[in-house]
Formats: structure tokens, sequence, C-alpha cells
């Protein structure tokens, strides 16, 4: 069959079309797949957040000892997040005479006492004995996360806001967590928990009902 000059052009036109366009995909194919680069965690960043979510979060409002200074009561950042100072005593609960007023809390700002019994602010420096440095980014956020001290032991106490704490990311506590391990690790023993006055009271009825009965039995 003869080709008329009409019919011979789009043959070789469609011709050249496919050969270019498996030339095309040929070339493509064979260009090496350029690598996705992973984004370089930057320590000194995650850090400074840190600093950033502890100094909003008022963290050092209760964690760090307060003084008197020039201008009225400040934290005293030389014992930054140190909690509680082991030389400052508390030995039972405050004596609330008002019915107006439901807690108190000591001249350090470190000490709360309310129906719950009186609370210590937790040692958050990276302390080896006392305070967080032997903590892992786990323990601190499962801390947060289930409201326990080392994220399974005894119930953190009021005013600690760990309810809304619990609300942040991994990502934000592991920063807290690294800015907190900047900090000078000071030797700080916080004392622990104190139970309700009504509970010491009961605890002191029952140990002199034990001791009656105990003499009671010596006697007869």
């Amino acid at each position: 069959m003869k080709l008329g000059g009409k019919q011979l052009f789009t043959i070789l036109l469609v011709a050249g079309v496919a050969v270019s366009l498996t030339v095309m995909a040929t070339s493509y194919g064979s260009r090496p797949v350029p690598a996705v680069s992973k984004p370089v965690f930057d320590k000194q960043a995650q850090i400074k957040r840190g600093e950033y979510l502890v100094t909003i979060g008022g963290c050092n409002d209760c964690h760090t000892p307060w003084v008197m200074g020039p201008k009225g009561p400040e934290p005293d950042m030389t014992r930054s997040l140190s909690g509680h100072p082991q030389q400052f005593k508390i030995e039972s609960p405050a004596q609330i005479q008002s019915d107006k007023w439901g807690w108190s809390g000591a001249l350090t700002n470190t000490a709360f006492s309310g129906p719950w019994g009186v609370s210590f602010a937790a040692n958050l420096t990276p302390d080896r004995n006392t305070g967080t440095g032997i903590w892992t980014e786990e323990i601190f956020r499962n801390t947060i996360r289930n409201g326990r001290h080392w994220g399974v032991a005894r119930p953190l106490l009021p005013p600690m806001p760990w309810v809304n704490y619990r609300k942040m990311s991994d990502e934000d506590l592991n920063a807290v967590f690294a800015y907190i391990h900047t900090l000078k690790p000071i030797d700080n023993q916080v004392p622990q928990p104190l139970p309700p006055a009504a509970a010491k009271v009961a605890e002191a009825a029952t140990t002199v009902a034990k001791a009656k009965t105990e003499a009671s039995g010596v006697i007869r």
C-alpha cells in the first residue's frame, strides 16, 4: 500500500514523539533520587525553649526559696529551683484560726499547709543525691503526666499545678528537663510531706489508746 505524503508525515511525527518520550522517561528514571535531609537536633535551642517554659510556667515561684529584697519578697536565684531549704524546719501544719482562710504558705514560699497537710517544693536541680540528677526524661515526663513523684510513687500535692502541665507536649517537657539539668546542682534534702492535722491527732489518739491497753495488760 502506497502512503500519501500527509500519512507518512503523521507516522514519522508520532514515532518521533514516542522516541522522545521514551528517552525522557529513561533519563528521568536514571537520575538519583535526592536524599531527604533530616532536621539537625539543636540542643542549645532545646535548652532555651526549656528556660522560656520554666519562666512563663512560674516554676521559680515555688521551687526557688524566696528572701526579702529591697522591694519586697523575691526568689533567691542563687538557689534556683533547689526546693524547700532543708534547714528551714517545719514539723506541723499551720494553725489557721479563721474560717476565711483555707491554706497558708511559708516565708520561703516553698512550703504550703492546707487540708492535704504540708507539702514542700521539690529540689529540681541536677544534684544526684537530693535532686533530679539520676532522673531520665521518661521519669520526668511520667511525674508530670501521672501526677506522682518519680512517675509512680506518692501523689504530687497542691499547689503543684501538674494537671495543667501534663498537657504539655513531650518535646516541651523534654525541653524543661534539659534546662533544669543545666542548673548548678544544689545538695538540699527536701523533707517528705506532712499529713493533715486531723490525721496527726488521730495517730496520736491511737498511740495513746494502744499504750493504755498495753499498760492495762501489764497491771493484770
